[in-house]
C-alpha cells in the first residue's frame, strides 16, 4: 500500500515504515503529524485518485530528525571584467517516518 501526499508546494510516494525528507516544518523530532493532504491511494489492484485531494484520507507520521540539507554554491561570472562571486546555502529539512495511511 502506498499514498502520494503534498507537502509544501512537493509530492511525495509514501508506504509505512519508510523515511521522507521534506522541507522543514515546525514540530520537535519525536512529535507525531498527521497529513491530510492526500492525492491518491493504491493498494493492490484498487486504486483511489482525489480530485484534486481525497475526502477522509490522512497519513500519520513521526518526526525523526530535523537539520540541513546538501549545500548549494552560486557561482556568478561577468565576462571581461574580472567579476566573480561564490554564494550559497543550505536549506532546512526534516526527515520523516511514515507510521499508518489510512483511507
Amino acid at each position: 500500500m502506498y499514498a502520494i501526499v503534498r507537502s509544501g508546494s512537493r509530492q511525495y510516494r509514501v508506504e509505512e515504515g519508510a523515511l521522507v525528507v521534506v522541507p522543514d516544518l515546525d514540530a520537535e523530532p519525536g512529535t507525531t503529524l498527521t497529513m491530510s493532504e492526500v492525492l491518491l491511494i493504491a493498494d493492490g489492484d484498487t486504486v483511489k485518485a482525489g480530485a484534486p485531494l481525497l475526502e477522509g484520507a490522512t497519513v500519520t507520521a513521526e518526526v525523526v530528525a530535523r537539520g540541513k540539507g546538501e549545500k548549494i554554491r552560486v557561482f556568478r561570472y561577468k565576462n571581461k571584467t574580472r567579476s566573480r562571486k561564490l554564494t550559497g546555502h543550505r536549506s532546512r529539512q526534516a526527515t520523516l517516518r511514515i507510521t499508518k495511511i489510512e483511507a
